[in-house]
């Protein structure tokens, strides 16, 4: 009998046996040393469904063979969300790769012979452009638009600044120490980044002085007696968490009468786009935000459709 697929839907997670709860601990620790706090209880999630399912039919963790493993991945392709529609073959990488990462683990640890995921393969991933990228006169308005010089006004500069100059993302922004800015030398440091990897990338010359505005009038006032690391903080001190600069970023936005969606991450692709126009080295791009494959900077050499109507109105022989 064929099981159901997991459902992300699901709040209960199936049962489990003793013995893959306690290797399921050993993971979890080994997840807290390498990954992010962001991304540990997504992997755990993930390999806790298939634990689950594997429950269902009756099947030890160190049991599985690559058969199961290419029934599961089956049972992922038939999975729905709650309005119908299939989860993307992305969503379904990630969980495989969850289940990749556990038994890479269980096999170096000596706890099965052999890794059944080593014949597993992904399935094709669809290809997808970047939704939203600012034009250079829409980023510069949204920018401007955060013109205050209170304490918060001048942190909302800085935030601004930074993410357009740097393409930083979200996460990563708001974990940034006072002691990562080097204003004598014009750099950031990007400490446990995705994948928790550090990396340098420079500043412009309007982040630098966002920053340092912040650094003397902003901070000082929004820190007041708490002891918060964080350079970047929330109206009480506090950590800035994802929710408060979301909402930052859709007020100037709007401020500036930007009609589209604009997040954190519409200027780590806008930023990108822009100095691909500038003729920069794609390699460049990839250090400046982090990309571990090429391939994910490549996305943004493709053609956009308004670069394509000004070649059609200029050379197509009925424009």
């Amino acid at each position: 009998m064929t099981s159901k697929p997991p459902n992300r839907h699901e709040n209960q997670q199936r049962p489990m046996s003793a013995k893959a709860k306690r290797l399921l601990g050993y993971y979890e620790q080994e997840l807290a040393l390498r990954f992010g706090k962001r991304t540990v209880p997504n992997y755990l999630h993930d390999v806790g469904e298939f634990l689950g399912w594997l429950s269902e039919r009756g099947l030890e963790l160190t049991e599985v063979r690559s058969q199961d493993l290419e029934t599961y991945q089956n049972a992922l392709l038939a999975l729905r969300k709650r309005d119908g529609k299939p989860y993307s073959i992305g969503n379904q990488h990630n969980r495989l790769s969850a289940i990749k990462s556990l038994f890479r683990f269980l096999y170096q640890r000596g706890y099965v012979l052999s890794d059944p995921t080593t014949r597993l393969d992904y399935h094709l991933k669809e290809f997808r452009l970047p939704r939203v990228i600012l034009t250079e006169k829409e980023a510069r308005r949204v920018l401007d638009a955060a013109n205050d010089t209170s304490p918060r006004g001048l942190r909302d500069r800085a935030i601004l600044e930074l993410l357009y100059a740097t393409g930083i993302r979200a996460t990563e922004l708001a974990n940034l120490k006072p002691w990562d800015v080097n204003l004598e030398e014009r750099t950031l440091r990007i400490s446990q980044g995705k994948g928790r990897k550090d990396r340098n990338v420079p500043l412009t010359t309007a982040a630098c002085e966002a920053v340092e505005a912040y650094l003397e009038l902003g901070r000082p006032q929004l820190l007041r007696s708490k002891k918060t690391p964080y350079l970047l903080l929330a109206s009480e001190g506090g950590w800035l968490h994802r929710w408060i600069l979301s909402r930052i970023i859709a007020r100037y936005a709007r401020k500036a009468r930007i009609r589209k969606t604009v997040t954190a991450h519409t200027f780590r692709h806008s930023v990108a786009t822009h100095l691909l126009r500038g003729r920069a080295d794609i390699r460049h791009i990839q250090k400046l935000l982090g990309h571990e494959s090429l391939k994910t900077t490549e996305r943004y050499t493709h053609v956009e459709i308004s670069d394509l109507r000004k070649v059609i109105a200029r050379a197509h022989p009925r424009r």
